[in-house]
């Protein structure tokens, strides 16, 4: 027999769920599991809004199941370790990222990809290990294996590091795979939101040369001036971008909208990678005249294990990288939801479940 939502564990937990594709957000009855030997429990206190939370509330992808409780940019302060946890205790600052569990069996997982195992278990949206739901973050309390626990350094704001379990990884992982984040060589990014405004921070932290390209020409003075790009384009322009032809070693396409690749394969040198983070809801073309004449890569990569998450975390702390930030309080989500649909935030929602969740219960 099938169990309600908040008689599956005993542990209560509320949060705030969308029921259906019109994504929806409102307060949400469920529980979360008790604590096993080696879980770590913690109370959330902030979680950041990604725009994959927007795609999977609104099925945009065809694979969520509701109820959803989203968020998996999640921090807080532990309330309870079990007893073979080695490395977490009380009162720490931590964060549960993109996923929960894996298979720990095959190569991937083997080798600290467990973002890239067959078993994968998201934080929400998937199915766990005891074939019960996966909830996110946008609730008062959360539960996870030590394994998926990041541990937030002592100079780094949870609010403003939340953004970092996902925005943060997705474009760091990249960066060092493919050998970009280095002095001397020159990186584009395409897109200056949630993803774009932080790869910027992690490629100049890094050593690298930037390019941002966006079709919005007001943000010109925000890249090389706030974020401490070296250029900007508009990709709209002509002229400008024929001017850089054959400038850039690698790109790192934030994009989440249907858009075209041909002109970024312009930029790149030969043997450049156009690496794809975004996440359309539509197919792209992919021209393949423009990859052979210069033995170019279109590339996908998506966050990364947990063993590079803290390496992440904790490079970001040591060079003061942080998401830029509006915080917003639980019962705004919605708004704040519409709001980033139409691109109106810099850079990233970040909702204070810990001083607001509450007042919400219904």
């Amino acid at each position: 027999m099938t169990r309600a939502p908040e008689e599956e564990h005993p542990v209560s937990a509320f949060g705030w769920a969308a029921r259906d594709s019109s994504g929806h957000l409102s307060p949400f009855n469920f529980s979360r599991r008790a604590t096993g030997d080696e879980d770590v429990r913690f109370k959330v206190l902030y979680c950041g809004i990604c725009h994959s939370d927007l795609h999977c509330i609104k099925n945009d992808w065809g694979f969520t199941f509701y109820p959803l409780v989203p968020g998996h940019e999640i921090v807080g302060q532990v309330t309870e370790v079990g007893s073979k946890v080695k490395n977490v205790k009380m009162g720490d600052k931590v964060g549960v990222g993109c996923m929960v569990g894996a298979c720990h069996s095959c190569e991937s997982c083997h080798n600290d990809l467990e973002n890239y195992c067959p078993g994968l278990i998201y934080t929400y949206c998937s199915t766990y290990h005891d074939g019960t739901r996966t909830y996110g973050g946008y609730s008062d309390t959360m539960v996870a294996n030590e394994r998926y626990i990041v541990q937030f350094p002592d100079n780094m704001p949870l609010d403003a590091g939340a953004p970092l379990l996902c925005a943060g990884i997705t474009v760091y992982s990249p960066l060092k795979y493919f050998g970009l984040g280095e002095p001397g060589k020159h990186v584009g990014v395409v897109g200056l939101g949630g993803l774009g405004h932080v790869a910027v921070k992690f490629a100049k932290a890094l050593g690298a040369k930037v390019t941002v390209i966006s079709t919005s020409p007001n943000k010109k003075s925000e890249a090389l001036d706030s974020l401490g790009a070296d250029s900007f384009l508009v990709s709209q322009d002509h002229d400008q971008m024929q001017a850089a032809i054959g400038t850039l070693d690698g790109i790192i396409d934030t994009v989440s909208a249907v858009h075209s690749m041909l002109p970024l394969f312009g930029l790149l040198k030969s043997h450049g990678k156009l690496i794809m983070v975004g996440a359309p809801d539509k197919p792209l073309e992919l021209p393949i005249f423009p990859l052979i004449m210069g033995r170019k890569t279109v590339v996908g990569s998506g966050i990364g294990g947990m063993k590079e998450t803290q390496e992440m975390i904790d490079f970001a702390a040591k060079h003061n990288i942080t998401a830029d930030i509006e915080v917003v309080p639980m019962d705004y989500v919605n708004t704040a939801m519409e709001r980033l649909k139409n691109n109106d935030v810099r850079y990233r929602f970040v909702i204070d479940i810990g001083n607001t969740i509450a007042a919400t219960k219904p």
